[in-house]
């Protein structure tokens, strides 16, 4: 009697071995990827944007590029108008990749509403092959457009009358800025296409992909523009700082769009509702409890001890990660403070003879009353903040907004080293109120980014709501047992007993 043997892709990874079975899965992502890519030639209505845009649109920004030249050279800023012409090639690249996120929106919603999903959802190939195949087919005619593009501007620019001679890792730069700017842009979209059930909504949505794309490009050029070291044969440092930050974004993009792909449910999903009433009961009703399910506490002793400890516990992994960055900023700071262009002119005899006399203003109550409120509206708001913008930037906010303090620390620890100070005081100045403080902005700053990474790998048996949802219990839950109090407690210690502790080690 035969039998019939299933070839699933864990059966398929373990005969194969990683490797092989990459080359497989990437195998079978271009054949969608061929057939995307096929259409897309066919259609007129995206060839001719990508002609005018590969050969037209160069030759407008040649000329715009030499106009601004010789109009900034009449008043001897040669400078400016040598610098505009990178810029110009970066625009060059950005336009055409534009029409990336058009294709991409379409990718699911558009072919689930010309009825043509179905039979290629029926399809053995997997759901990572799927959507790896659907994210290259999108990306790679803009990315030809783009290149084309930038290649007929850079030879106009080269051998044209201003015969300009860029730094080739200028060049590069620009390159690999354009092409992450199209996968960041492409993740983004598929993601989107994904979870939509009307192109109209795909497209509405795509403002959240516009927006940060549009802004980015304004700080590039900016950069471009201020950089001190934009003659530099190694580039510009603050532009590898930018591709190395979107790579990151490219691969979150890539690892939430395919863990939440699923056939099925894109197949079944025909309206989206939002019931904000039942999503805020929920979400209450397990801050008020001690487990995901909601189950009610039988004190305050026994929600502290099983529910905001169990948050705290769910949270380890995100507060390794979190004091780990801390670190990496604290000596980040020192390593800026050795420098000598950044040393700050401290002289060691008589520099903080007359600190004690200062500090004595902070001694009045109504000044100690408004320190306090400060601090706490200080440290309130910075936390607020990462936590929002966590939400959506995958957690990186939370990792970019907090350390930034301790960066300072560092800094100024540096600095009364250098000086040959004793620094006595300035320990005492951090830790008093620090040993309560630090601990709470680091679990402030995990349960932040444990809010925004969620989402980009789910906990087994979960949705991404459901993720989220939970991850939003914990965080409100240790809000307001820990952070709150914990905050209020560290801005008095600050304003009333710091100051006394410091006059107290000057010897005031």
């Amino acid at each position: 009697m035969a039998t019939t043997t299933v070839n699933t892709p864990t059966m398929r990874t373990e005969a194969l071995g990683w490797w092989a079975n990459l080359r497989w899965t990437m195998g079978n992502a271009l054949i969608i990827t061929r057939r995307e890519v096929r259409d897309s030639f066919r259609d007129w209505r995206i060839i001719a944007p990508i002609v005018i845009l590969t050969f037209l649109f160069p030759f407008l920004a040649q000329f715009v590029a030499g106009q601004f030249v010789e109009f900034v050279a009449g008043y001897g800023a040669e400078l400016i108008g040598e610098r505009t012409i990178p810029f110009l090639l970066m625009i060059v690249g950005f336009f055409p990749i534009s029409i990336s996120l058009v294709i991409a929106l379409e990718t699911f919603v558009g072919e689930k509403e010309r009825r043509s999903l179905e039979p290629l959802l029926s399809t053995p190939l997997t759901n990572t092959e799927l959507y790896i195949g659907k994210t290259l087919s999108a990306m790679i005619p803009p990315l030809v457009s783009s290149f084309g593009g930038m290649a007929v501007y850079l030879g106009s620019l080269v051998f044209g009358d201003l015969a300009w001679r860029p730094q080739p890792m200028l060049v590069a730069q620009i390159v690999i800025l354009t092409t992450v700017q199209a996968l960041v842009m492409v993740t983004g979209a598929v993601v989107v296409s994904s979870q939509t059930t009307s192109t109209r909504a795909a497209n509405l949505l795509a403002s959240f992909i516009i927006i940060p794309m549009t802004l980015l490009i304004q700080g590039e050029s900016a950069i471009m523009f201020l950089a001190p070291d934009a003659e530099s044969p190694a580039g510009i440092g603050a532009l590898w700082a930018i591709i190395v930050g979107m790579v990151v974004v490219v691969i979150l993009l890539l690892r939430v769009g395919n863990s939440i792909f699923n056939r099925e449910e894109l197949l079944g999903r025909t309206i989206d509702s939002l019931n904000i009433r039942a999503t805020v009961r929920r979400v209450w009703r397990q801050v008020r409890g001690v487990d995901a399910t909601g189950a009610p506490a039988r004190s305050l002793l026994d929600w502290y001890r099983r529910g905001v400890l169990g948050s705290v516990a769910r949270l380890r992994p995100a507060i390794l990660v979190t004091i780990g960055v801390f670190l990496l900023a604290l000596v980040a700071g020192v390593i800026v403070g050795q420098r000598e262009e950044w040393r700050l002119p401290l002289i060691a005899t008589g520099s903080v003879s007359d600190m004690p006399i200062n500090l004595s203003q902070y001694l009045d109550i109504s000044t100690q009353t408004g320190s306090f409120r400060f601090i706490l509206w200080q440290n309130g708001r910075i936390l607020l903040a990462a936590a929002l913008l966590s939400m959506f930037t995958f957690g990186v906010a939370a990792l970019v907004l907090t350390p930034a303090v301790y960066v300072v620390l560092g800094y100024l620890f540096s600095q009364v080293m250098i000086a040959g100070l004793n620094p006595a005081f300035l320990v005492a100045g951090v830790l008093t109120h620090g040993v309560i403080e630090i601990p709470v902005i680091v679990l402030a700053t995990a349960a932040a980014f444990h809010l925004g990474s969620v989402v980009t790998k789910p906990p087994r048996g979960l949705t991404v709501g459901q993720a989220w949802t939970a991850a939003l219990a914990d965080t409100i839950r240790i809000a307001i047992g820990l952070v709150i109090p914990g905050l209020i407690l560290a801005a008095a210690i600050e304003a009333y007993i710091t100051p006394r502790v410091v006059m107290a080690v000057l010897g005031g």
